[in-house]
């Protein structure tokens, strides 16, 4: 493996050891939805009722995956993930039971589901959070880009072999493989040894660092850009894949085996997009690339609407896996990029928010209008839906700040006083005075506002800039935190970009010292 090869991530022992596994797990996963999905045609035959078990899978994500990434953040990630796969494994094996006793419902197939999804939203955002302290920073792409060549080598593989067991030994032989194919992710997950993560300050409580996590999601452009991008794509995609079991059943009259081969043709071309996707990105802006996927999408979506031939609507499927994979690299790639270390695991979440909440509602739409109108009108708007949604590129633009370095820097440190006030004092006003040359007046306003970006990023409540009416060329930055010891915080969290934010604005200001620093706390 040369150095920069899209392989380079597999030579972590670790990375590989834990990639292996979650293929092996994600195949099983594949085989449950699979399964859950096929089941549900045969215990009903309302189509909400089938779209429901997509609804089913998504909607804890939106539920919990905020939640989970607060979690993530503030405590042991290993041991918080190894949580969430026991979760999954127990949820399975007792759905597995269940089929074997022929007691399952399509109410407790509905709930297994949900809970299983729950386990999954405890999963994603630290295991999404965990990738950058795996493998080196020039080589996070291509992780993500092996994260998601592995969930679509476990759809090519998952459904079809679902589809064959399905036809031979029914759902529950699909259940319990499912529980046992989690047993690989435990067991690296309980063999790894993180490096301890030097506390240098307590440990953040949860309804703080919910908040925290918000504040920096609305003051990170790129980030904001993702989730509009990643809402506009997925309310449409989602129909595709939540009447797909439809269109097998009904449209193409294929049986369970027929249903996990189609879903295996979206895993080929997934793998095929993830190979290619390397190359393409020398090639292409992500702009461009995601442009691309969603046109792809939306003509395969509608060409579901019309083919009724099995070998044809595979073949359009081999372009729906490539286009779903392109898409879902580049959000990722970008949800990442604009995330700092210290909020990685809320900020991902809420991207999984986004993501699950729009498949799941989208699920529930395309359902519901099935069901009234028929599964070619439902996909037909889906599909028109989705080209109009392109409309969102032309204003929010996932190439911006190509340069974005969020390291963490040491520029700058906590503040050295006499009297250190105690962590809960409280609120802080922090204020920061330069003295900018008249003639250079308009281009330091231009440039500080920048800095409320960084004031609210790390934690501040509020933000503003004042020029003193009898000292012209005299401004007063000012920013409110909850607490000293949230400014503290602020100070850890300080990145290479905000610390090349700060170095332009401070360039303006003029005379011997530093810009003055002052901090008033409110009195008890």
């Amino acid at each position: 493996m040369s150095e920069g090869s899209p392989w380079q991530p597999l030579r972590n022992p670790i990375f590989r050891a834990l990639w292996i596994a979650s293929v092996a797990s994600n195949i099983g996963t594949w085989m449950h939805d699979v399964g859950a999905g096929w089941m549900m045609t045969s215990l009903s035959s309302n189509p909400l009722m089938v779209a429901l078990v997509q609804a089913a899978t998504s909607l804890p994500m939106f539920l919990f995956a905020l939640p989970s990434g607060v979690l993530a953040d503030i405590v042991d990630r290993r041991k918080y993930l190894l949580f969430a796969q026991v979760w999954m494994l127990l949820t399975a094996a007792t759905l597995g039971v269940l089929a074997i006793g022929d007691q399952v419902t399509p109410l407790i197939l509905l709930i297994a589901t949900f809970l299983l999804g729950t386990g999954a939203a405890m999963a994603a955002p630290p295991f999404q959070a965990i990738v950058p302290d795996l493998v080196a920073k020039r080589d996070l792409p291509a992780a993500i880009a092996l994260n998601s060549l592995g969930v679509n080598i476990s759809r090519a593989i998952g459904p079809a072999l679902a589809g064959v067991i399905l036809s031979f030994a029914g759902p529950a032989v699909v259940f319990m493989i499912n529980a046992v194919s989690v047993l690989g992710v435990v067991v690296v997950l309980y063999f790894w040894k993180p490096a301890p993560q030097v506390q240098r300050l307590p440990p953040e409580t949860f309804v703080p660092a919910v908040r925290a996590g918000l504040r920096y999601v609305q003051s990170a452009p790129l980030l904001r850009v993702v989730l509009v991008r990643a809402a506009a794509f997925f309310i449409f995609g989602s129909a595709a894949w939540s009447l797909l079991p439809l269109i097998a059943r009904n449209q193409l009259h294929l049986n369970a085996g027929g249903y996990g081969l189609l879903l295996a043709c979206v895993g080929v071309g997934a793998i095929a997009g993830a190979l290619i996707l390397p190359r393409l990105r020398t090639r292409l802006s992500v702009d461009i690339l995601a442009l691309m996927a969603t046109v792809v999408f939306a003509l395969t979506t509608l060409v579901l609407a019309l083919l009724t031939q099995a070998v044809l609507v595979g073949f359009s499927l081999l372009f729906a896996g490539f286009a779903w994979i392109t898409m879902l690299s580049v959000l990722n790639v970008g949800a990442q990029r604009s995330s700092a270390g210290w909020v990685k695991a809320r900020a991902l979440a809420v991207y999984l928010v986004v993501f699950f909440g729009a498949m799941a509602a989208g699920s529930a739409i395309w359902g519901q209008t099935a069901a009234k109108f028929g599964t070619s009108t439902a996909l037909t708007l889906a599909g028109v839906g989705m080209l109009l949604s392109c409309a969102t590129a032309l204003r929010w633009k996932l190439s911006m700040s190509p340069e974005l370095d969020l390291t963490p820097s040491t520029y700058l440190s906590a503040p050295e006083l006499s009297n250190e006030p105690a962590h809960d004092s409280g609120p802080v006003m922090v204020t920061v005075e330069y003295k900018v040359a008249p003639e250079n007046a308009t281009q330091f306003c231009a440039v500080v506002r920048e800095m409320r970006h960084v004031r609210l990023r790390g934690g501040a409540l509020s933000w503003g800039i004042y020029e003193d009416t009898q000292q012209p060329g005299r401004y007063l930055e000012t920013f409110v935190v909850e607490s000293w010891l949230d400014h503290l915080r602020q100070h850890h969290r300080f990145t290479e970009n905000d610390k090349a934010i700060s170095t332009r604005v401070r360039s303006f200001h003029i005379g011997p010292d530093a810009p003055h620093v002052e901090h008033l706390i409110a009195p008890d």
